[in-house]
Order: structure tokens, then sequence, then C-alpha cells
């Protein structure tokens, strides 16, 4: 069943214990993903890829970059790009660490957002007490436009609310597709909207044209939290019911 989760935990030799979860995750069409849960935000960081391909895709690397680069070496795997759906510091802390394993792993994030990652203030990471400093962008993404990397086909969705720039991924070449929707839509939930660049109008207008428009079986896979559907979130979002959807 797509979305179904086994739960493994990686182990560092000589490295203090990790709080992070791993979970592989089934998806349509062979691909592969594996999501590492990092605290303390609770936030869940992807590796994406093609079997038989070993090359991967890195979408929002979190607080905890060890377990994510354990992730990586333990399934022989090499990436080829960093993905930030947007610029808050949950989803761009392990940047760079990952920069330091692999130093031309690009990094690419919606042109809206690319400024977050070198200001603490507007990452968010300030108000909490400790700077969270990325590596600066290799390509900033625009509404709309097509990626081809790790032998895979992604669409790039900007659905600004939670944050100005914040882009959702769409793997294009999967029926039914599947979205890496940051935190833009979760599990019977939305992303906040009470961040200075924030807002609900405009959240809530991308998620009803832009993931709503999608078939109902399309798996959602969001920043925080458990996967879900197109379909059950019509039909079962509080914040954002899609009036057309019938239970």
């Amino acid at each position: 069943m797509l979305g179904d989760k086994v739960s493994v935990r990686p182990s560092l030799p000589g490295s203090f214990p990790l709080m992070s979860q791993t979970d592989f995750i089934a998806a349509p069409g062979g691909l592969s993903v594996t999501r590492v849960e990092s605290m303390p935000f609770g936030e869940n960081t992807y590796l994406v890829h093609q079997p038989p391909n070993r090359r991967c895709l890195v979408i929002d690397p979190g607080f905890e970059p060890d377990a994510v680069i354990a992730a990586i070496e333990e399934a022989g795997l090499e990436p080829e790009a960093i993905l930030l759906t947007h610029g808050h510091s949950d989803h761009i802390a392990g940047n760079a660490a990952l920069r330091k394993v692999w130093p031309g792993l690009p990094i690419l994030i919606g042109r809206n957002d690319a400024p977050k990652l070198g200001d603490p203030r507007a990452n968010l990471s300030a108000p909490f007490g400790f700077l969270v400093n990325s590596p600066p962008a290799d390509r900033l993404l625009t509404d709309g436009e097509t990626l081809d990397l790790a032998g895979l086909r992604l669409s790039v969705h900007e659905i600004p609310g939670h944050s100005c720039g914040h882009v959702v991924f769409r793997i294009m070449d999967c029926d039914p597709p599947v979205v890496f929707a940051g935190d833009v839509l979760f599990r019977e939930g939305i992303g906040r909207t009470d961040f200075p660049d924030g807002s609900f109008d405009a959240l809530a207008s991308g998620i009803t044209s832009k993931l709503y428009s999608l078939p109902d079986a399309t798996l959602v896979l969001p920043g925080h939290g458990d996967s879900t559907t197109v379909g059950h979130e019509r039909r079962h979002n509080p914040f954002v019911p899609d009036p057309r959807a019938t239970r």
C-alpha cells in the first residue's frame, strides 16, 4: 500500500545516538523513497532514486545530517542534488554537512526563498537561539520548470503562503503521481501562515489550484508527519476542504 513504512535505526560507530527515525516508503512506479525524520522539529528529509540507478536526490536535509549521510551510504547511493522546498532552518540545516562530504553537490531552491539560506533571522533559526547558515544556492527555481536529475523528471510548482518562495516537486513519470510537498500540505493539516512572509489565502489558493487538481491517488509526502493522498485531503482537510469533493 502506498505510504506503508518499515522502520530502522541507523548506527554510526563512535557517534552519539541519533534521535532520527528512518523509514522506507512504498511509492508507485518502482520509485524508492527513504524518509529520515530529524529532530527536534520532526522534519522529513527524503532520499529519492529510481532503481537500478544509484543516483539519488536529497530533499530538505534537516538538523540530523549524520543520519541522512548514513542512510545514503548504507544504501550505496550517490547524491546528485539537494532540492529544497523552502528556506526555513529545519529544512536546510543539513546542507553544509552534506556539502562537506560531497563538495560538488548542487543546492536548488525557489528563487524567492534563496535569501533565507544565509540569513538566520529569515530562516527562523535565530529566534530559537542558534544560527543556521547554508551555502548559497547553485540554481534558483521558478514555477512551472522541469528538472531532469538522477534519472528522474520533476516539475516545480511554487505555492507561497507558508514561505514566500515555497515550491513543491512532482515526480512526472509516476502513476499515480508523487508530490514532495514540504510545509504546504500535511495529513489533515497545512503549514503555518503566521510567519512574516506567510499568507493563508495564498496557501489555500495554491493547494486548491495546484495540488487538488491532481488525481485523488496522488501520494503526498510532506515536510512533517506521515504521508497522505490528494483525495484524502480534498475530503478531510479541515483547513482547506475542497467543496467539490464528495466523502
